[in-house]
């Protein structure tokens, strides 16, 4: 994506997200002089999601994945950049409309049992959004909604009087989807929907992903390690490390021809179903580094197969090689 500026009208036509170099730091302090240190959890980051579209986000642990998906849900206000969701850019709404803007974002996290509440019936937990947002709606009006939400994701109308504990993984993460439904949003964030999840159950939750972005019109970020879940629901990928994209295309480009030596790396590392398929090998060295302490140059040059001198003196900027966008003085285009 061009660093061009936000253009309002084609924001509000196509109802999309746009973010501009979002940033999120974080002040520490460390050390037995408690010295005050910023991690730079997410940096400079710029994307868009289009409704019925996905936008993969995969990198190891401490990459800045969940960083960014609570900056796009508001949870968390950006410390740099831009946000326009809905055609409304976040830091200029004013305090009465921002309770209708976080509506268009809901989040759908990857504990399910740790998202409900153990001690109410997931009926209640289906209509409270309502009771909050749609005080025009009568209780029964919330529960008959808060049914039809339920078959909606594949339960049945007898589990509205039921407790969270009553059910299977599966269906708990059915009921979180149906939760986050209730008040109609545009876009999903969901942060490693089906990690905790069997890989048979995985299968079918996703399924059912797939069929409601299908029938609303949903745009999905999706969070997760796993890359062929990624691969499968996915339309457009960002391979992130340490808080900054390194590599940036559409599903087919990132894993038929991944550019960066860290995305090939995790490609490399993901298990292969055939026996008899051979995979191209793509060894990455040591741990990520401490977002406290980061390398200089390029963050991933001391785990690089192809770093040089270049690499530990500066940071290559995202730029178009072939048919991604790749942060790699080493890929040519």
């Amino acid at each position: 994506m061009s660093d061009a500026a936000i253009d309002r009208g084609a924001l509000e036509a196509a109802d999309i997200v746009i973010a501009e170099g979002l940033s999120r730091h974080y002040a520490v302090r460390v050390g037995v002089l408690s010295r005050r240190l910023v991690v730079r959890a997410v940096e400079e980051v710029s994307f868009t999601m289009r409704a019925g579209k996905t936008l993969g986000v995969v990198g190891e642990s401490g990459s800045g994945k969940s960083t960014l998906g609570r900056l796009v849900t508001m949870i968390e206000p950006p410390t740099a950049g831009r946000l326009a969701i809905a055609g409304r850019e976040v830091s200029s709404i004013k305090r009465s409309d921002f309770d209708d803007l976080r509506r268009a974002v809901q989040i759908v996290f990857q504990d399910p049992y740790g998202s409900l509440n153990p001690r109410r019936p997931i009926g209640d937990q289906l209509a409270e959004p309502l009771g909050i947002n749609r005080k025009d709606l009568s209780a029964g009006e919330r529960r008959v909604a808060s049914i039809r939400m339920l078959e909606r994701v594949g339960l049945r109308r007898e589990h509205y009087h039921r407790y969270p504990h009553m059910f299977s993984g599966g269906q708990r993460q059915r009921i979180a989807i149906a939760r986050a439904l209730m008040v109609s949003p545009k876009i999903l964030v969901l942060d490693e929907p089906v990690s905790a999840l069997d890989l048979s159950v995985q299968a079918q939750v996703l399924n059912l992903l797939a069929d409601l972005q299908d029938e609303l019109g949903l745009a999905y970020m999706l969070i997760s390690h796993s890359l062929s879940v990624v691969r499968r629901m996915t339309d457009e990928i960002m391979v992130m490390y340490l808080g900054r994209v390194v590599e940036r295309g559409s599903q087919a480009a990132i894993f038929d021809r991944p550019r960066h030596p860290y995305t090939r790396a995790l490609i490399a590392a993901t298990p292969v179903a055939d026996p008899m398929r051979r995979r191209q090998r793509a060894p990455v060295k040591g741990e990520p580094p401490s977002p406290i302490n980061p390398p200089t140059g390029c963050a991933f040059h001391p785990r690089c197969p192809l770093a040089f001198d270049r690499c530990r003196a500066e940071r290559p900027p995202l730029e178009i090689k072939g048919d991604s966008e790749v942060a790699c003085f080493a890929v040519t285009a």
